[in-house]
């Protein structure tokens, strides 16, 4: 089982880095979607702090969510495209089908997340965080990462087809902008305020932002890993629900 999650990590990893949209939207688009709100609208906000500290913690998130769409893509091709027969030949272990597109989702977002960071750096991002609190960031990104790697697959399990698979993850992609990952959600207008408070990204994001200011609030802490947690388990079910059913 072990060798055979290995060997689909090494291949659905190369499938990522050779396809340079997938490298782009996952890598690239977030720093350019940083450069883009620290240079261009970020003296627009009034956040009370230097706007790179502040969406910095949101736009770490945003790069976990950029690389869903090939994440989602990749598995359903392997389900619509005849891949998953040939493995049934070869006795590949099912959960090691599985198993590579998340962890090769997961080591995508990583690298994204770190070339984001060294960007924020560059633009003067001046955290005030404890090598704990640094540990609980990247605890806390991974989780997510995880998460949503389980939730993407089960998406492109579900879809006919890779282009819907794509389209199946825009959500997810577009949720972290009505979050407070951009602007605080007591700036918002009704309806949207709601939404940004209670929506699953808002508590993640102010967890990062807590641990990177070095004074995490427990509240988002619990509430963030509950959401991480069910999200990853929702994914899981469901994605080998459907793989059971269709592969």
């Amino acid at each position: 089982m072990k060798s055979h999650s290995l060997v689909m990590l090494r291949r659905d990893f190369k499938h990522i880095t050779r396809n340079p949209t997938a490298v782009f939207n996952a890598v690239l688009m977030p720093i350019v979607i940083m450069l883009m709100f620290v240079y261009v609208f970020g003296d627009a906000f009034d956040v009370g702090v230097d706007y790179v500290d502040y969406a910095t913690p949101g736009l770490l998130l945003l790069a976990v969510c950029y690389g869903l769409g090939a994440t989602a893509t990749s598995a359903n091709s392997d389900m619509t495209k005849g891949i998953m027969n040939r493995f049934k030949v070869m006795d590949v272990s099912r959960g090691a089908v599985l198993n590579g597109h998340v962890v090769a989702s997961v080591l995508t977002n990583l690298i994204a997340i770190a070339a984001l960071l060294g960007v924020s750096f560059l633009l003067g991002f001046s955290p005030a965080a404890s090598f704990a609190d640094w540990l609980g960031v990247i605890g806390v990104i991974v989780l997510l990462a995880f998460a949503t790697g389980w939730f993407s697959v089960a998406l492109g399990l579900a879809a006919k087809t890779p282009e819907t698979a794509g389209m199946a993850a825009v959500p997810l992609v577009m949720l972290p902008f009505f979050s407070s990952a951009i602007v605080p959600a007591d700036q918002m207008g009704p309806g949207i305020k709601q939404f940004a408070e209670y929506q699953p990204f808002t508590p993640i994001i102010e967890t990062l932002r807590g641990l990177l200011n070095g004074a995490p609030h427990a509240g988002d802490v619990i509430t963030a890993v509950a959401w991480c947690v069910g999200i990853a388990l929702v994914g899981y079910v469901w994605a080998s629900s459907t793989f059971t059913k269709r592969a």
